[in-house]
């Protein structure tokens, strides 16, 4: 028996005491929690402490009203009143044995509830620059995403995943014009690569598509590239002067159809191959969100508008700045550069105020650490157009550092500057990367033990978990191979055969899955899941080290092969949400 079930049953005392009239104050959360003494019972709730006030009654005289109110029920030996108030309720051996069935039965919606009533929530997580591969990093959000996703969908949520695809502004131009220099060196043009261009071999593989596309349509002279730019940083020179000069060049010699088509293609490579990491490593989204293309709109226009319309904007050394100390923020933020530009501030606030504007209850971001700063500003942004400040969570993302036999790791990398998460899956695989990912909250930043992730010991949680799961698979294997029978109907019949106290320790494990997905969910918390997942791995290998379940007598059989056949369900749904695999031999 789970919380849920003593919820429900509190619940439906409080629902008959309301309809009846001797109790009409609302109630909205009820808390049952796990006793630490048996002595008082298995759960306990302090309901009547928190309505006593409103409802002007001593709280132990609420609670006697409560009790007497509760439903009949197989699952209770007794409820007690104890202290100020608390009710305390005593479990029977068939509220432990109900679990089995309702697990059995349930199968892979066990666990399930409906906390979330079909709420929508838009769910944005990774949405890197467009402007090369994957990282280490990135790896992170994607893992925390995606987990994210499935336990609020698991709890009710429908969740939309969406990826914000920043391909407007001058770093796309910066990315266009490195592989336009990569393209241009492969018809033997002796090149200066500019400091401030992105440097990876990917954009020389990039830039052989290119070539491979458009052959010498888009080839011009070194000589006329770099004619009148200026000096790199090695030579004396500002970078970025530089670069955005070479840049207005490619723009002069190419034209604008020229230029369009290889930003164009520079842009499709970048996202394919995020796309394709991504999908490989079990993250999908519903869209993918352009920034360009929504400029283009002319949403952002239409924000400062409104924003000048309630006289939050004020001019100051010709550009256009938000009142958002008006709003908590410690600064007020620039909206439109004196040369016209709008900041990314701008776009960014026009794309989430978009998120709510296509109907979405609420938002979710997840973000780097470093996006802490800029929470306040957005905030006070959103509340200037009207959407309310809890509307909006940001979950935001540490650090991950790599360690290989305990010193800091420094994995070859064909980027030369980062790990990619491509090569971190081909190292660990996905399982482990999934889950190492999110055994931590996210806000504690997170050492990646590679020797760890590869290990097949029980210091592993990956496999120490996924090796409970085959050790179950190649029981009911065995069985079959003596011509021995389960039968599901019957073996639910003779549970009352469980008395062992490592059969009790995985029945009360067991139990506690649904309000530990739960609090996974509500609480943005995947490491809970996996805390949980490894702890009824260690209570099945002990269960398996100290019992035989193919034994001679027929009803101690089935009630086994039964309690196993549910804990095996439990591990498949539990890494199910997580991604990870659940191999039947290992």
């Amino acid at each position: 028996m789970s919380k849920q079930s003593i919820e429900q049953l509190v619940q439906s005392a409080l629902d008959s005491l309301h309809q009846s009239g001797k109790l009409v104050v609302p109630y909205s959360v009820i808390q049952i929690d796990a006793t630490k003494d048996k002595q008082h019972g298995d759960f306990s709730c302090n309901i009547a402490m928190v309505l006593a006030k409103a409802a002007r009654m001593k709280p132990r005289d609420l609670a006697d009203m409560i009790v007497a109110a509760l439903p009949a029920s197989s699952l209770l030996t007794k409820v007690e009143i104890a202290g100020p108030g608390f009710i305390n309720f005593f479990l029977s051996s068939h509220a432990f044995y109900q679990v089995i069935q309702d697990i059995l039965i349930q199968g892979e919606h066990y666990g399930r509830a409906d906390v979330g009533k079909g709420k929508r929530i838009l769910l944005e997580f990774v949405s890197s620059n467009p402007t090369g591969p994957l990282h280490v990093g990135h790896g992170r959000h994607a893992a925390y995403g995606a987990i994210v996703a499935n336990l609020l969908n698991y709890i009710g949520y429908q969740v939309h995943c969406e990826y914000y695809v920043n391909d407007a502004g001058r770093q796309m131009d910066i990315l266009a014009v490195s592989i336009w220099l990569r393209y241009l060196s492969l018809f033997e043009e002796k090149i200066n690569f500019p400091v401030n261009a992105y440097q990876g071999d990917y954009v020389i593989d990039i830039a052989k598509k290119l070539k491979e596309k458009y052959q010498q349509s888009l080839y011009q002279s070194v000589t006329d590239v770099f004619h009148a730019v200026g000096v790199d940083e090695p030579q004396g020179g500002d970078k970025e002067r530089y670069i955005d000069a070479v840049i207005e060049r490619a723009k002069a010699l190419l034209g604008q159809v020229g230029y369009q088509q290889l930003v164009e293609f520079g842009l499709a490579c970048i996202i394919e191959d995020i796309r394709q990491d991504l999908a490989e490593f079990g993250v999908h989204y519903s869209t993918w969100f352009s920034e360009r293309e929504f400029i283009q709109t002319g949403a952002v226009e239409r924000l400062i508008e409104n924003l000048q319309a309630q006289n939050l904007v004020y001019e100051k050394e010709g550009a256009l700045w938000f009142k958002a100390t008006a709003f908590g923020d410690e600064k007020d933020r620039v909206l439109q550069r004196s040369n016209g530009q709008r900041t990314y501030f701008a776009n960014d606030v026009g794309y989430h105020i978009n998120k709510f504007e296509r109907g979405f209850d609420a938002a979710i971001n997840i973000f780097g650490s470093d996006h802490h700063g800029y929470i306040p500003r957005m905030k006070a942004a959103l509340q200037a157009s009207g959407i309310p400040d809890d509307k909006l969570t940001y979950l935001l993302v540490q650090f991950v550092t790599l360690y290989r036999g305990g010193q800091q790791a420094s994995m070859s990398t064909r980027s030369g500057s980062f790990v990619t998460l491509r090569e971190l899956r081909a190292e660990v695989g996905n399982d482990a990367a999934r889950f190492f990912y999110v055994m931590r909250k996210c806000e504690q930043p997170m050492d990646f033990d590679l020797d760890l992730a590869k290990s097949q010991s029980n210091e592993n949680p990956v496999y120490y978990i996924q090796y409970a799961h085959a050790r179950i698979c190649s029981v009911f294997r065995q069985m079959q191979e003596r011509g021995l029978k389960y039968d599901q109907n019957q073996a639910v019949l003779y549970l009352e055969q469980l008395t062992a106290d490592q059969e009790k320790h995985l029945l009360t494990t067991l139990s506690r899955y649904p309000e530990t997905v739960k609090a996974a969910a509500e609480g943005y918390a995947p490491h809970l899941l996996t805390h949980y997942l490894r702890e009824l791995a260690n209570d099945f290998h002990v269960y398996y080290n100290s019992h035989q379940f193919l034994i001679d007598e027929d009803t101690v059989r089935q009630a086994r092969l039964a309690l196993i056949a549910a804990t095996r369900q439990v591990l498949i749904n539990g890494l199910t949400l997580l991604g990870v695999s659940t191999p039947d031999r290992m």
